[in-house]
């Protein structure tokens, strides 16, 4: 594959990070968050951050925009200079005057960054109403539809009056970059910005973004975790572990040879796009069936009834025990649509769902609820869905409690289950805020396990994880399933995870199925065309990161 392979030597320099140290205030016995950081990036330049979760990466972005949590993160030593001022000698105020004029940041997740009763065109004018007040009304509009043009956003003047939630996620995401880049700043900060979008966005992000750069020379600081973006968009890459830069080095270079222990460790657990070998089939045993299922979301009030939006049509698929079936697409392709279908958590319009033997497509709540048993889920963020008031224990005794166990059986039970996925037994009387992203998942999987269901649905489980907890998630999915035999369906928009844990792939585009077989077929030789630009649109699919070379192909 292509790397870039751009000399930056007599490029100006933009930010200049010396030996930067943050520390928790009054706690000097506590190792410091970051440790004599330093960083140097130059005019068009684009330097990766990588790192597990806690190294530092993001602590490294916010300390940079002046946005430490104050009373939570001190700096403690060091300069983080854009071109000759030093941001930490500035007051709040004339911080203020330098973010989005000189540097901008773009959020992980824009949902939240957004507000959501503001329309998005007026949020963009927002900044220019606040650093160009000599702008008049009209000038001011004018800029901002110039730039949601400029970041492809279609039917700008109805965008422009639109709010937030009536927008995609990736349509959302060029929002946001239309809010930085408005000022046109020297420096761009990019935090996870394409973790939560499927391949076919995250590419035309990571293209936007690179075009928008080449045409106003920003440098770009893109903190990620995922190495196959780092490869397609990197020049430099900086590897994180425990608030120390431990290595780095342009992009290909590091690839290539990298040379210490942790950054191989980190490239060894991407997961590759080539599918694992196939697993042999139990087709006699199929513990779901879903046959012709459809899915109509109504429109209009009570009394007037609009045509509805089809969001799933005759969806047919089955899981035999032990086996790990995926559903990949783009978002708004219908895949959790079927999933919460197959979950009873919306009701579909018409077909058959057969669940260890029971249909359950027609059954009222009341018939429904000793079935649920059958099926649980593992949601994409552990945080949300687990009760932050509640142990881990009450958390994984409630199910089996409330469907006959009793309460000494159910701790045992909950005891066992921490075992199985990890964590030791003592840690059932902590509270989720007290675990690692990764830790909390792995309760998440131990809390739908507990009730010993037939089918377990994971709905991008992994995809917020960094790539080593990642790697430790997928294979804990793979030892519960030999254990006890699971039937497993496992959404998500990582074609690179879908090749590690799937046996069998479902591929939907529009609410429709458009290709369905063994994932070593469907990933290796796709006979849809929506199916080859999804791998095609993949970060990183021609380099094989476990092995430090590309994939060579035929």
């Amino acid at each position: 594959m292509q790397f870039k392979s751009r000399n930056f030597d007599r490029a100006e320099t933009i930010l200049d990070i010396c030996n930067l140290s943050v520390c928790l205030p009054d706690q000097p016995d506590i190792a410091p968050v970051l440790d004599g950081i330093n960083l140097t990036i130059r005019a068009g330049e684009t330097a990766c951050l990588v790192g597990e979760s806690g190294s530092g990466k993001s602590v490294t972005s916010l300390a940079v925009m002046g946005l430490l949590p104050k009373g939570s993160l001190t700096v403690s030593a060091g300069e983080i200079r854009l071109d000759d001022t030093d941001l930490l000698t500035l007051s709040p105020s004339d911080m203020r005057k330098v973010r989005a004029r000189r540097i901008a940041m773009i959020f992980q997740e824009p949902m939240t960054a957004l507000n959501p009763v503001m329309r998005v065109g007026e949020q963009i004018e927002e900044v220019l109403t606040t650093h160009e007040k000599a702008l008049s009304s009209k000038v001011r509009r004018g800029r901002v539809l110039d730039i949601m043009a400029q970041v492809h956003l279609p039917e700008v003047e109805r965008i422009y009056g639109s709010y937030p939630h009536q927008l995609s996620g990736g349509q959302r995401q060029r929002i946001m970059i239309a809010m930085a880049l408005v000022l046109e700043p020297k420096l761009l900060i990019a935090d996870e910005p394409t973790t939560a979008l499927d391949v076919t966005t995250q590419g035309q992000i990571l293209s936007l973004i690179a075009e928008l750069q080449e045409r106003h020379g920003t440098a770009v600081l893109f903190v990620t975790h995922d190495m196959g973006v780092v490869a397609e968009i990197a020049d430099t890459v900086h590897v994180m572990q425990y608030g120390c830069i431990v290595e780095h080095a342009p992009v290909e270079r590091l690839l290539r040879q990298p040379q210490e222990e942790y950054t191989r460790k980190l490239l060894s657990a991407v997961p590759s796009l080539v599918p694992r070998p196939t697993r042999p089939a139990m087709l006699d045993d199929n513990v779901l069936e879903v046959r012709n299922m459809e899915k109509v979301y109504a429109q209009g009030g009570f009394l007037v009834r609009k045509a509805g939006t089809l969001a799933a049509t005759g969806v047919d698929l089955s899981i035999a025990r032990g086996r790990t079936l995926g559903i990949v697409g783009e978002s708004g392709s219908g895949k959790s649509t079927v999933a919460r279908c197959i979950l009873r958590l919306v009701d579909p319009t018409s077909g058959e769902i057969r669940v260890a033997g029971t249909e359950i497509a027609r059954l009222s709540r009341r018939a429904l609820r000793p079935h649920r048993k059958h099926f649980q889920i593992v949601f994409q963020d552990p945080f949300r869905s687990l009760n932050p008031r509640w142990t881990v224990s009450r958390s994984l005794t409630e199910g089996p409690v409330n469907f006959g166990i009793t309460r000494r059986d159910a701790l045992s039970r909950a005891g066992e289950l921490m075992e199985l996925v990890g964590l030791p037994r003592d840690a059932l009387a902590r509270y989720p805020h007290q675990f690692s992203g990764g830790q909390r998942q792995r309760i998440a999987i131990a809390r739908a396990v507990a009730m010993r269901p037939d089918v377990l649905v994971a709905d991008e489980a992994v995809s917020a994880l960094d790539v080593s907890v990642q790697a430790q998630v997928i294979e804990l999915l793979d030892d519960i399933q030999e254990k006890l035999g699971i039937a497993i369906l496992f959404i998500t928009h990582d074609l690179r995870v879908a090749a590690q844990i799937c046996d069998d792939v479902v591929v939907m585009q529009r609410g429709v199925v458009v290709e369905y077989g063994p994932a070593g077929e469907v990933l290796s030789q796709p006979r849809h065309d929506y199916t080859r630009s999804l791998i095609e649109a993949a970060p990183g699919r021609l380099w094989d990161f476990a092995n430090f070379r590309e994939i060579r192909t035929a």
